[in-house]
């Protein structure tokens, strides 16, 4: 069953009860990196193994995404500002338990590619924030698994 979370801006990436924060260094420059999150959101599920449903609703504004196991998402763009960051708030999702979800995706030059850092601002009820806590290494592993495929799609389109 789907639920409407509290709407909040991104300030909540740096108070939110359940933070979770993870960085790489990819090859890929910024403004490439920039384009796969923010324009190409149906290729996210060629490089985020865990999607597959990604879509931009409302000319870009908000997403749809559906992830294996059966959650779904309805999410606002808090931010896209290239090269730099790219945010959303999720307002509708089934995940049970959750009241408020923030990602926020922030890259930065790192020599001639990207330092990628991928914030999951969460709260909800204490045992969804008790999952979260011991969710934590598979994020990590999710998201250092992503930004490497996702990576290596980009060399292979440049080359």
């Amino acid at each position: 069953m789907a639920h409407l979370l509290r709407e909040v801006g991104l300030d909540f990436v740096g108070t939110a009860p359940v933070r979770h924060v993870f960085a790489r260094e990819i090859t890929a420059p910024p403004e490439t990196v920039y384009r796969a999150l923010a324009e190409d959101v149906p290729g996210w599920t060629h490089w985020f193994s865990a999607v597959t449903l990604a879509r931009p609703l409302d000319g870009g504004a908000r997403r749809e995404v559906r992830l294996r196991g059966g959650t779904r998402f309805e999410e606002t763009i808090l931010v896209a500002k290239s090269p730099e960051v790219y945010a959303y708030r999720v307002d509708v999702t089934n995940a049970p338990g959750a009241r408020t979800m923030v990602e926020e995706w922030r890259l930065a030059p790192a020599g001639t590619g990207t330092r990628v850092q991928w914030t999951f601002a969460v709260d909800g009820t204490a045992p969804f924030r008790f999952a979260l806590g011991l969710a934590r290494a598979g994020l990590g592993r999710a998201f250092r698994d992503a930004v490497t495929t996702l990576d290596r799609r980009l060399a292979s389109a440049a080359s």
